[in-house]
């Protein structure tokens, strides 16, 4: 019997969904939650997940901020592209644009949070005038700008060639083998390698579902970019406020990212680091995601009302 879904990784129903084109064409879903007219927060996620991944942290926002959420191109609701050109950090990109245009209104900036694959388009993207111009702040999440094969930790400390440890690494990340459905060699495949040890098996159970979904060839065409990325040239024009968050046990974006992402940006506002968790951590941690993007929100955007702290997420 597979665990139950946590109350706070069921999404909330949308106040609005939206089709929008990207600049090649490609269309991509977008949702709206929480409070009409609130300041914006636009949150991009990351490889093989959708907007459900976002879920505890939008319940955690909503009452108090209008949330953008978009699926990335091939992900979730949006379209998968026809063919392996459409599959860039460029397209990446664009498409954070596109979504920042049709959602933050004019004269209006928002704070973008982008977690893994979404924090490496907020750098990509970083240079556009069309996204400068309507962000206040930035928070990246589980995330580096280069270099992400070489310093992968999913392999044991055993296998010490770095040359055999980057060559082992890179067949799995470009692995274009199906999932399958979700059982429990899948769940406990997934929890090492993404999530932290103490993870309750409910979290592993969201995270699962989520990354099962995802097409296999839509996983394997956005790996082989991830094999090659680097936005480090777009990290150093994120000028906005940026805070940085990883888990300490994070195999796939170890904290040496955030440390290097830290020390490149040109206006740092703080290293968080969560003990103990994994890869995941907007859903391992997501009170302390949402928090930290509160923070930049509070210190950036227009005031916004703040509920009593007894607030109760959903049952």
């Amino acid at each position: 019997m597979s665990p139950a879904i946590p109350a706070d990784c069921v999404p909330p129903a949308p106040t609005e969904e939206l089709e929008i084109r990207s600049a090649d064409g490609s269309r991509l879903h977008a949702e709206i939650h929480g409070q009409p007219g609130a300041p914006t927060v636009v949150l991009a996620h990351g490889w093989t997940c959708s907007t459900l991944f976002w879920a505890p942290v939008i319940h955690r926002l909503a009452d108090r901020y209008r949330v953008v959420a978009y699926d990335q191109r091939g992900h979730g609701r949006s379209e998968v592209p026809p063919s392996r050109i459409r599959y860039s950090t460029r397209a990446l990109a664009e498409d954070l644009a596109a979504v920042l245009v049709r959602t933050v209104p004019a004269g209006e900036r928002a704070v973008l949070a982008g977690h893994s694959m979404g924090g490496m388009t907020v750098m990509a993207a970083a240079g556009r005038p069309e996204v400068a111009e309507r962000t206040a702040a930035a928070v990246l999440v589980s995330t580096g700008a280069a270099d992400l094969v070489a310093e992968l930790r999913v392999l044991p400390e055993a296998v010490r060639s770095p040359r055999l440890r980057r060559f082992l690494h890179r067949q799995g990340l470009r692995s274009r083998l199906p999932l399958g459905p979700v059982g429990p060699v899948s769940r406990a495949a997934l929890k090492y390698g993404t999530m932290g040890a103490g993870s309750p098996a409910e979290q592993v159970e969201a995270t699962a579902r989520i990354v099962h979904a995802c097409p296999t060839v839509v996983r394997s065409r956005w790996a082989g970019v991830l094999d090659t990325l680097d936005v480090r040239a777009g990290l150093a024009r994120l000028t906005v406020p940026t805070a940085v968050v990883v888990g300490t046990d994070d195999r796939l974006t170890p904290p040496v990212h955030a440390h290097r992402i830290v020390a490149a940006l040109p206006d740092p506002q703080g290293l968080l680091l969560l003990p103990g968790v994994g890869h995941m951590a907007p859903i391992e941690r997501p009170a302390e995601v949402a928090a930290e993007i509160d923070r930049l929100a509070a210190a950036h955007l227009p005031a916004v009302h703040r509920p009593s702290p007894q607030r109760s997420l959903p049952a």
